[in-house]
């Protein structure tokens, strides 16, 4: 997908003020209890996603989260298709307190990468 100049630098920002997971981590990190948030539309979550992730859209995350997550210690792993959401997502959990909020990098294109490999 071509994104504009000016998302993609703020995608770019953003991937800069976060710590990215490798998709090979998820499922280690998602039972040792970190929450894998699927920021995606739920059009899109509907179609397919990590299993045991959680949906809260792109668009809805900052109104919605507290409710959902409301300890700031909470491991977050954020994801979209590949790596711009995931990464917008994360770092502005992060702004909000929620510090150990990261990015899947890949995100679920490469999750699934590796679990058509194994």
């Amino acid at each position: 997908m071509a994104y504009t100049e000016k998302f993609q630098t703020l995608a770019d920002q953003a991937q800069a003020k976060v710590k990215p997971v490798q998709a090979a981590d998820v499922d280690t990190l998602l039972a040792q209890g970190a929450v894998v948030l699927d920021i995606r539309d739920k059009e899109e979550h509907d179609a397919g996603h990590i299993s045991g992730s959680m949906n809260i859209s792109r668009g809805k995350l900052e109104m919605n989260v507290e409710g959902a997550l409301p300890s700031l210690d909470t491991k977050i792993l954020c994801y979209c298709n590949a790596n711009n959401r995931g990464a917008l997502s994360a770092a502005a959990l992060k702004e909000m307190g929620y510090e150990n909020a990261h990015y899947i990098a890949g995100g679920l294109n490469a999750y699934r990468k590796l679990q058509s490999a194994a």
